[in-house]
């Protein structure tokens, strides 16, 4: 009975699962949908990616944008199954057919391609397809197209980072929408609508309030940490060190504070020890009290 009753929570949380990955795949679908059909298609731009690619495309058979992205996904699916793994290309393959049948069916035959100013429908449409990929990347998949490329190309060249690899794609396909439209516009407005997608995305996932990290190698680092713990409220770290060179004994003081703190934070460190060695580094992700709950991940 136990283990009858183990099985049937398994199942319901799986069934709860699935129902919430198809809805952000809905939702997903929607915004991209409307950022691609009336926004960017309207303007002549191809932003990169299989959507970008699909737009050149429609450009020369006529064909659906949604149906020509799920063609050009599926080579990149079947060697996404055999060389990258099964279980995220199943749930790719999910988000590609449910994102690109709304585009073609709910949306392209019922909304208005936006008529306006070129760089706000740019803009506008590189917004809401940020959103509505970074909707899909929480979700736990991936929308394919250049993502599973450049994981091709990243394991037969290890060498080549995976934003390189992006990049190139990218370029490719801004570079032949160029030739296609012979308009240099056309190539940026599909690379300014790519960079604001991106920044929609990340700002998206990892959220507006950015933190700073500070390592402080100096010989008050016990002094250092209780004025940055009494005038910031924020935490410290202290660690041991030796100079390499100078073969002396120091300290080490960790402190990671919000942005707008960065300043302040300098002062006070310099007004201890004017001779401190600080490296300051950005930090996209920090959890733990005063700022993200472990929870949000």
């Amino acid at each position: 009975y136990r283990r009858q009753r183990q099985m049937c929570i398994r199942d319901r949380n799986m069934s709860v699962t699935i129902a919430g990955d198809v809805l952000c795949d809905i939702v997903s679908g929607f915004l991209q949908g409307i950022g691609v059909h009336c926004y960017i298609d309207g303007i002549d731009a191809a932003p990169g990616g299989a959507t970008g690619l699909s737009i050149l495309l429609n450009r020369i058979t006529g064909l659906p944008i949604g149906m020509l992205t799920i063609w050009i996904n599926l080579p990149l699916m079947v060697a996404s199954w055999i060389l990258l793994g099964r279980s995220r290309t199943v749930k790719t393959v999910k988000t590609v057919l449910i994102c690109n049948a709304i585009i073609d069916l709910a949306v392209t035959p019922y909304l208005p391609v936006y008529t306006g100013n070129r760089f706000m429908a740019c803009i506008i449409g590189g917004v809401l397809v940020g959103i509505g990929m970074a909707i899909v990347f929480m979700s736990g998949s991936t929308t394919g197209g250049s993502d599973i490329g450049a994981k091709l190309i990243q394991k037969y060249f290890p060498h080549i980072q995976t934003g390189t690899a992006l990049m190139v794609l990218d370029l490719i396909i801004i570079g032949t929408s160029i030739l296609m439209f012979r308009n240099i516009e056309s190539g940026l407005y599909g690379m300014i609508s790519m960079v604001v997608t991106s920044y929609v995305i990340d700002m998206t996932l990892y959220g507006l309030n950015r933190s700073t990290m500070m390592t402080v190698v100096t010989p008050f680092s016990d002094k250092i940490a209780d004025v940055l713990m009494e005038y910031l409220d924020r935490g410290c770290t202290l660690l041991e060190c030796r100079g390499a060179y100078s073969k002396k004994a120091s300290g080490v003081t960790l402190c990671v504070v919000d942005r707008k703190q960065m300043y302040k934070a300098k002062k006070l460190i310099y007004q201890i020890d004017p001779k401190a060695f600080l490296i300051v580094s950005e930090a996209r992700e920090v959890y733990g009290e005063g700022f993200l709950a472990s929870d949000q991940e």
